[in-house]
């Protein structure tokens, strides 16, 4: 039986991802502030075989508290620092003093560290450790307090635990505006326009909770090693643009998260890098397609084989699809093909920006020319499939720890 530590579990994105994993079979530790709904999630959630769900109902702003944690918890596979807050106070930065800083502060970037480290001993080896930060912790929101300097600096944390703990899987998850409870509050109340948030998302629409979660089910996964140290931006393409353009909603409904996939495999052998077998004729599928010809390309020539696999792919797609390109984790030679790497990178990005209307989404994974594949399959049902319908635009590093 695998076990895995959520915090702020109640509600929200926690919700959703406590569901998730208790429905999949885990056994679940569940901590959050607001004991009524956590006893209410515990009755509502199938209990694991032989075990039962643990209910920790304190409060993480109180390092003493947090030190307590550890008396009731199992042995751990995973932790989930999720629990955060944000500052809707609207006052200028310049104005606050440490105690309005200071409970945002103790949440969002002290809290997550001090329950790895009251935990520690009950880590399983290879246990993962999945922090949950935001888009604005990669770019500046202002009228928010310190929540943009708390979530980059837990970003940073996360990546000095990656390569201070070797042995652990340490990542990020950055989501994007997430329709959760409290979104759809500001939403009625007037405090956010829900069409000015989509414009600057190419997908054209928020996500829902449960994305986050087949996320975050991803990351607590032995096979999200390879991505130890990195940010996963599961946010629509919200981080990658950098145009005016507003951008319409979305006309189409993402399909179920569950669907199986349908993977094509271009440029390679496809039986070794299937990451999932394929779907019966008779059963929808999600489409998706793996072209690996970039990672072998000539040096100076990988953006050049990124913008033909697109091609291909926009010509046999046209709607609510992945695209996944495998790029050459490898230093340039030569000082004059240093920028194709990162062109290709930022072609990446402009093809999401451009697709993300019709829900075709394109990502890619940076990994060894000898890489094994059968490493990379659970990264790959990942990313190809269905339950990532909202990550899009994104490069990501494929070797461990940095």
């Amino acid at each position: 039986m695998q076990t895995v530590l959520i915090t702020g579990a109640a509600s929200g994105i926690g919700l959703d991802t406590a569901r998730l994993f208790a429905d999949a079979g885990w056994q679940c530790v569940l901590v959050d502030y607001n004991e009524q709904a956590l006893r209410r999630l515990g009755q509502e959630l199938p209990a694991p075989a032989g075990a039962a769900h643990v209910l920790q109902a304190i409060d993480l702003t109180d390092p003493g508290q947090i030190a307590r944690l550890v008396d009731a918890t199992p042995a751990l596979d995973a932790i989930l620092n999720n629990a955060g807050m944000s500052d809707a106070s609207n006052t200028p930065l310049a104005e606050q003093g440490a105690a309005q800083m200071g409970r945002l502060l103790a949440l969002n970037l002290q809290a997550p560290a001090a329950v790895v480290d009251a935990c520690a001993r009950r880590l399983k080896p290879g246990a993962r450790i999945v922090n949950v930060a935001s888009g604005a912790g990669l770019h500046a929101i202002p009228w928010r307090g310190a929540y943009s300097p708390s979530k980059a600096g837990l970003i940073a944390q996360t990546q000095a635990l990656a390569q201070a703990r070797t042995d652990l899987c340490a990542t990020v998850l950055a989501p994007g505006f997430v329709r959760t409870a409290l979104v759809n509050g500001l939403i009625q109340a007037g405090r956010l326009d829900p069409q000015a948030a989509v414009a600057k998302i190419p997908m054209g629409r928020m996500a829902a909770p449960a994305e986050m979660a087949q996320a975050l089910f991803f990351l607590a996964d032995p096979g999200a090693q390879p991505l130890s140290g990195q940010v996963l931006a599961v946010n629509g393409g919200s981080s990658i643009y950098g145009g005016t353009q507003p951008f319409p909603p979305a006309a189409l409904e993402p399909l179920p998260l569950d669907m199986p996939l349908q993977m094509e495999v271009l440029g390679a052998d496809a039986a070794s890098w299937q990451a999932s077998a394929s779907a019966p004729s008779d059963q929808s599928a999600y489409p998706a397609c793996l072209d690996l010809s970039p990672l072998w390309c000539e040096p100076g020539r990988v953006m050049q084989e990124v913008h033909a696999a697109a091609a291909r792919f926009a010509a046999r797609y046209t709607q609510c699809a992945s695209l996944t390109v495998l790029l050459p984790l490898r230093k340039a030679a030569r000082w004059q093909d240093a920028g194709d790497g990162a062109a290709a990178r930022m072609l990446v990005s402009t093809f999401a920006c451009e697709w993300g209307g019709r829900a075709l989404r394109i990502n890619a994974l940076e990994v060894r020319q000898d890489v094994d594949p059968a490493s990379l399959h659970p990264l790959l049902r990942y990313v190809c499939g269905a339950g990532a319908q909202f990550l899009t635009g994104q490069t990501l590093v494929c070797q461990g720890p940095p």
